[in-house]
């Protein structure tokens, strides 16, 4: 798993790929499968949380874990492309079931500081990635059964941000859209949309034919769901990325359409389960599990003239 693949040419053989979207996140989930085995990882699962009444389920996961034993596959990998900020992982949950390891980029310790700072929390958290099974660096070689991968640091969106090609199929997680959709913002804490544009570029480099299956689809102007792209469509056709966009007009895109953009219904509740690797918080002495609302995390009025309880 720790040995080093080229990004010059990743592709060794066909993946089959099927999605699994959960509308109410418009996230998609990919399971990828070796035809020559019955190996297969999962890609960006997601654990359902109706936020008004902070209840838990996993119908999503659920209908992959039925998938999976139903086409009697053995999962090999639980592949995070990075700390999503609008769906909770369900990661752990399907390894219960499943089996398999958790891994996401090694970065992730950049981002779990970040986060630990934002939600105060206490030296019980791990800042080391030792949540997950696995970190993976830039151009490590991970293998589902005889189908060769490549994981490829993609910063920019977060900083720990992932691609992951198997054969002829990269998932690129937030980085980038269908090309009708663009690219992902770059404004959250550690994004920064240089990087991301460089980011992008690694992409595009990669063979015109290899297919982009991408996490999120907004159905823009209301045409049908969309998922999956190639190289050479995103070259040709992205509105944010197409050739001869230069870095500075996407940085000057970026930015300005960034400032523009709510934050995601999910992010509070996202960010702490997910840099955990899925896993809730540590229960109390009732065994009860909570999660925390930081006032103004992310902007906001100050706070100072109703903080205190003096009159």
């Amino acid at each position: 798993m720790t040995s080093r693949a080229t990004v010059d040419n990743p592709k060794a053989g066909k993946a089959i790929v099927t999605p699994f979207f959960d509308e109410p996140t418009n996230t998609f989930s990919y399971v990828v499968a070796d035809p020559a085995s019955q190996s297969c990882a999962v890609i960006d699962s997601v654990m359902n949380l109706d936020y008004p009444s902070g209840t838990i389920s996993f119908e999503g996961a659920d209908q992959i874990i039925a998938f999976i034993q139903d086409k009697q596959l053995k999962l090999e990998w639980l592949l995070e492309t990075h700390v999503h900020a609008d769906h909770l992982s369900a990661a752990p949950y399907l390894q219960a079931a499943l089996g398999g390891k958790i891994a996401i980029g090694s970065a992730i310790s950049i981002v779990q500081e970040t986060f630990a700072v934002i939600f105060n929390e206490g030296n019980e958290f791990a800042r080391d990635g030792s949540q997950f099974d696995v970190l993976l660096s830039d151009n490590d070689e991970i293998r589902i059964g005889t189908l060769a991968g490549l994981a490829m640091h993609t910063p920019g969106h977060t900083p720990a941000c992932m691609t992951y090609v198997f054969g002829d199929a990269a998932f690129v997680g937030d980085t980038l859209f269908m090309p009708d959709g663009g690219t992902a913002r770059a404004d959250f804490p550690g994004g920064n949309a240089g990087v991301l544009f460089d980011s992008i570029q690694r992409i595009l480099a990669l063979d015109g034919s290899l297919r982009i299956f991408v996490c999120h689809d907004y159905q823009p102007d209301g045409r049908e769901m969309a998922y999956e792209s190639t190289v050479a469509e995103q070259i040709r056709s992205n509105i944010h990325v197409h050739e001869g966009i230069t870095q500075q007009e996407f940085v000057q895109m970026r930015e300005a359409r960034d400032i523009t953009l709510g934050m995601p219904n999910l992010i509070l509740p996202s960010l702490q389960i997910n840099m955990r690797a899925g896993y809730v918080p540590p229960a109390d002495a009732d065994q009860r599990v909570f999660l925390k609302l930081p006032l103004n995390a992310f902007g906001g009025a100050n706070l100072t003239t109703v903080t205190s309880l003096e009159h």
